[in-house]
């Protein structure tokens, strides 16, 4: 079984070496995990994973080694699931049924939130007024309404919510990941601009011809550094939510941008920019960027690139507090105008089909702010996008 593993991780491509995976044997014969799934996965990621960029590849690889290894053990308790009950609680209205539903509106929906956690003292399920599960009230989980606040739901269903009640964690993108298409390097290469950098360690063929001529015939090697691509480029990456859907495409684009550019900065968001920004989101909470130290290290000489559905509830774009995930004292807007007054050459990729843009209104918005800089996170669109960064590369 654990050399099963051990051959499946390395065939993932995980730096995995046989002398870890005798470590890792030498651990269980000292009983370090016993009897536990949990214990067991905590430990071989500790003696076999060094980087925490292989960690969501490792979890892969352990989900499909031993699934049913968990699922034997789940097998043995009793009781109906947690999951099924839940479940039983949703909410799903017909089309009629939900037009009939009213959005209360920003102002509204906060003061009325209060009051509800003021007054309410137990559970409810399916009603349309308190806190609960499965019913038509802007407040809770597996229910649905035009404009809500979600509360305790695993992940979004109808995604209405205009805030989440909840610690969401998401994962870094996979910088190995195979690339969807070979053209989107190809497209991405528009934006060149080559210099020489570094140490002089490369033979400069035309220079050694003319200055042996000019030594009478005696070898004179020229050399001179290698040349580079010098064009700066800052990547802002949504994560999580919606995004969701995207995430293999973000990952061709991401694998894609890190071959390309060797002066290439990136950094996550959720949803909207705001006043910080993180590289690690399974340290978002603890480790972030300044939007300010973002706009004050990085010079104007770098390529902004958000890449994002830009689909949300305009007040995450709008209002102050509209953030779904904390209460942000200045508006996503307010941010998106400092970002784009420090970095002039910017472009916003938009993984949705551009068809259904026009039914989004957080999207018209964000099209609006980038003066309608915004392409389809295909290989045209990239191509285009490219080329408008480029009348800045010359």
């Amino acid at each position: 079984m654990f050399l099963h593993f051990f051959n499946a991780l390395r065939n993932a491509g995980l730096p995995v070496s046989l002398k870890e995976h005798l470590t890792l044997l030498e651990a269980l014969g000292k009983q370090l995990a016993f009897g536990s799934v949990d214990e067991f996965y905590y430990l071989a990621r500790t003696v076999l994973i060094k980087d925490e960029k292989y960690y969501d590849r490792f979890d892969q690889v352990f989900g499909h080694c031993f699934n049913g290894l968990a699922l034997e053990l789940e097998n043995l308790q009793t009781g109906i699931p947690e999951e099924w009950l839940r479940k039983q609680a949703e909410k799903f209205l017909s089309a009629d049924e939900k037009a009939a539903l009213q959005a209360l509106g920003w102002d509204k929906l906060m003061e009325t939130l209060k009051q509800r956690l003021a007054e309410q003292k137990e559970r409810h399920q399916g009603g349309n007024k308190w806190i609960g599960t499965g019913g038509t009230s802007p407040f809770g989980a597996y229910g649905y309404n035009p404009e809500g606040i979600r509360i305790g739901q695993q992940e979004s269903r109808h995604r209405r919510a205009v805030k989440v009640w909840d610690q969401r964690e998401f994962r870094n993108f996979d910088d190995q990941a195979a690339l969807g298409s070979r053209n989107i390097q190809v497209a991405l290469r528009r934006l060149r601009e080559f210099a020489r950098e570094g140490a002089a360690d490369i033979l400069d063929m035309e220079g050694t011809i003319a200055a042996t001529a000019r030594n009478a015939g005696f070898l004179d090697l020229k050399m001179v550094p290698e040349l580079h691509n010098s064009v700066k480029v800052l990547v802002l990456f949504d994560v999580g939510g919606s995004m969701d859907d995207h995430i293999s495409a973000c990952e061709s684009l991401f694998s894609a941008v890190r071959s390309e550019f060797k002066h290439l900065e990136y950094y996550y968001f959720h949803n909207c920019v705001y006043e910080a920004v993180w590289q690690d989101n399974t340290r978002r909470h603890d480790k972030k960027l300044s939007t300010w130290d973002l706009i004050h290290t990085f010079g104007n000489d770098y390529k902004l690139i958000f890449v994002g559905d830009a689909s949300m509830s305009p007040y995450e774009i709008a209002y102050p507090g509209g953030s779904v995930e904390h209460m942000n004292e200045e508006s996503g807007e307010v941010w998106l105008r400092r970002l784009l007054a420090q970095f002039k050459h910017a472009v916003w990729l938009n993984p949705m089909q551009p068809d259904y843009w026009g039914y989004t209104p957080s999207i018209t918005q964000i099209r609006q702010l980038m003066q309608e800089r915004m392409y389809p996170l295909t290989v045209e669109g990239i191509d285009r996008a490219m080329r408008q960064l480029r009348h800045s590369v010359s």
